[in-house]
């Protein structure tokens, strides 16, 4: 049975209000207590507004560093790139002093670029204090497609390099994903969804098996601490 506790939230506003609160709590505590925070955040449509609420929270953001757990292998000019959302809502305000580390490194190859990149996270000490995480409507989180070629690699926790290759024919274009040991591992894990399709979706990945069918309820299974989902219905805008 996977361990996590569910948050319900009249609007997407709440949501991200609630949300964010309790991200930069996290942030504000690892900072007092160790010097320094990091984050890894997820791309896509959803997070925009619980990131504009974030980069207004008066935390010592000189002291955190935010990266990615996934990106797309395009450059961050990309109007697909993950980390050019991030820049354009989170790296905002007073979070515009945070660090940040993104994930996308040019290359030859897909390899070659997760290679690079793996270079660079393996600096950022663990665990990581905060991860937020969406989910697909076919259960895939970070870029653990169901389809991926190396599906059920890229759910093992296991010790090694620090960003992954993905080659999935629904991704579309490659990606690069944080490893399931630097995911599971954080100290407060968080899934952000909107939407009745995405909740029934949700509710039907926890009643399966953890694995490659499911990669949700996978990561879930393999947290290190029970995870929060944060949920609210679509925006009606």
């Amino acid at each position: 049975m996977v361990d996590c506790k569910w948050h319900e939230f009249a609007s997407p506003e709440a949501l991200a209000k609630e949300l964010s609160a309790n991200v930069a709590e996290k942030l504000a505590t690892a900072v007092k207590e160790r010097g320094h925070a990091v984050i890894a955040v997820s791309g896509g449509r959803t997070p925009a507004l619980f990131f504009d609420h974030l980069s207004r929270r008066d935390i010592p953001w000189d002291k955190v560093t935010v990266t990615l757990v996934d990106e797309r292998f395009v450059p961050a000019d990309s109007p697909r790139s993950n980390a050019r959302l991030v820049a354009q809502h989170l790296l905002q305000n007073k979070a515009a002093r945070a660090a940040f580390v993104g994930l996308y490194q040019p290359a030859d190859s897909i390899a070659e670029a997760a290679e690079k990149a793996a270079g660079v996270v393996a600096e950022i000490p663990a665990p990581l204090d905060v991860v937020v995480l969406g989910m697909g409507n076919d259960m895939h989180t970070a870029s653990f497609f169901p389809d991926a070629t190396t599906i059920e690699t890229l759910l093992k926790p296991v010790e090694g390099p620090d960003v992954l290759p993905v080659s999935s024919e629904s991704a579309g274009e490659p990606r690069l994903t944080l490893s399931m040991n630097r995911i599971a591992g954080t100290r407060f894990l968080a899934i952000h969804i909107e939407g009745d399709d995405k909740r029934e979706t949700l509710e039907g990945a926890l009643a399966m098996q953890p694995g490659p069918a499911a990669p949700i309820t996978a990561v879930l299974a393999g947290a290190k601490h029970p995870a929060r989902i944060f949920w609210a219905p679509a925006s009606q805008s």
